[in-house]
């Protein structure tokens, strides 16, 4: 397999931005696929990855009675809205659906997704990494396989950095990052930026070793212990000690034309982001070109470890309709376990979850980025930067789990932790106003809570 010849537009689910696709019109149906008296069979598929119209000839070439249709479905939060909305109304729903490793937990509690352990998936473990396989394989099922994954690096701007007199290379420790940070904010530019973002917050946490989430077997119990957890608050107090310093942007808010512009001109100088960066950087950042670099995460004891930011599974919507969920099936094998699937998007820009790509001299040895016209950079100097990434996938701690409605909880950090980083609000505060909430929330939805 070649990889890194042929990319097109930027992958990373935040990043992709577009507006919510028409939901399907097959009514009295869940799904809009449909299965037609000549063995005919026609997959709606709703993603916002750029990358995925890529598998199509391919799949139908080999699959001639197979018609797959990719609907853009704006971003994941669009769509999550959207899938929910059609899964209660009965109707409108597509046949797949991309589904990042925080939300599929939720997905599958409210019964909306096909466990696919039986068509041959519970084989597949030791093909992904471990983080990945563990997000896909919840309450005794797999439900849907890893797309990508988005292990968590250091990326930095080497000019900057050289001009602070750091070398993030020799960065192991949070408290070296600290004293890093003050001499990167002398140089006039900030370290990073952070505006309060509930999946950097799950990351860093989940790196540090935490287990705030937990969620009993019958389903019934949820564990919600943000505030009693030590490596939560080793975060939080370290995190807090930037913010009150003015050692982090705390203005400038991710994924906004502020933001890339901050990243093109070196005033942010580095990202704590997971590996599909690398092509968000070159489009949105294109005068950082041959100046950036990638390196493994700081920890808070100096020692490698790691987790994950972003990454998505795939997965079937639930149907009694076997013609369909056989063929959907055929195309998530595709895509996800396929070495020409996983090929042509790996291409694309999406980074690998499956070990053998991880490990290919083709993957590992990639020195360039090619953008939507075809020009080949040298981004990242020269350097193998796939070779860091794969060796950040390697250092992600297993064990973190999410709470059963993940996405309410993160589309309501903003309205609590969101304070402490635009208000005299400690962020210590905001957590604790956060947990109160969830386990509002919890107990609402009829969940016993531990805390």
């Amino acid at each position: 397999m070649k990889f890194g010849k042929k990319a097109i537009a930027a992958v990373g689910s935040l990043a992709m931005l577009g507006s919510i696709a028409a939901c399907g019109s097959n009514s009295g149906n869940a799904n809009s696929g449909s299965a037609s008296s000549d063995g005919k069979v026609t997959l709606t598929v709703w993603a916002w990855d750029s990358t995925m119209p890529r598998t199509v000839k391919g799949f139908e070439a080999a699959n001639p009675n197979i018609k797959v249709k990719i609907v853009n479905a704006g971003t994941s939060k669009d769509e999550y809205t959207a899938l929910s909305n059609a899964m209660q109304a009965g109707s409108g729903a597509p046949d797949m659906a991309q589904i990042e490793y925080y939300a599929l937990p939720e997905y599958v509690t409210r019964g909306y997704m096909q466990n696919v352990a039986d068509n041959g998936a519970k084989d597949f473990g030791d093909f992904y990494t471990p983080g990945t396989w563990a997000s896909v394989s919840l309450n005794g099922g797999v439900y849907g396989l890893p797309m990508d994954s988005g292990p968590m690096a250091w990326f930095y701007n080497k000019e900057v950095f050289d001009k602070a007199g750091v070398d993030p290379t020799q960065v192991k420790s949070w408290d070296e990052f600290y004293e890093a940070a003050k001499k990167i904010r002398a140089t006039g530019s900030y370290i990073t930026s952070d505006s309060g973002d509930a999946g950097f917050f799950d990351s860093m946490t989940w790196q540090n070793g935490a287990k705030p989430f937990d969620t009993s077997s019958d389903g019934k119990t949820v564990t919600i212990n943000l505030t009693g957890d030590d490596k939560v608050k080793g975060f939080v107090d370290w995190w807090q000690k930037l913010i009150s310093e003015d050692l982090i942007d705390t203005k400038t808010a991710g994924w906004t034309d502020d933001w890339n512009k901050g990243l093109d001109n070196g005033s942010i100088a580095s990202l704590l982001i997971g590996a599909w960066m690398p092509y968000n950087l070159l489009s949105g950042a294109p005068n950082g070109d041959g100046k950036w670099r990638v390196t493994q995460m700081p920890t808070s004891d100096g020692q490698p470890a790691g987790s994950e930011s972003g990454g998505s599974s795939l997965g079937i919507i639930k149907s009694d309709d076997k013609a369909k969920v056989d063929a959907a099936y055929k195309y998530l094998e595709y895509v996800t376990h396929n070495k020409d699937g996983i090929a042509a998007r790996v291409e694309g820009g999406a980074f690998p979850a499956d070990n053998d790509t991880l490990n290919s001299p083709d993957f590992l040895n990639v020195t360039s980025i090619t953008d939507a016209d075809g020009k080949a950079h040298e981004y990242f100097g020269g350097q193998k930067f796939n070779e860091e990434l794969a060796t950040a996938a390697k250092n992600v701690r297993a064990g973190y789990k999410f709470l059963p409605f993940e996405v309410y909880a993160r589309g309501k950090f903003g309205d609590f932790v969101g304070k402490s980083f635009t208000d005299k609000q400690k962020l210590s505060d905001g957590v604790k106003a956060w947990q109160d909430d969830l386990v509002a929330y919890a107990k609402q939805q009829g969940y016993s809570v531990k805390e």
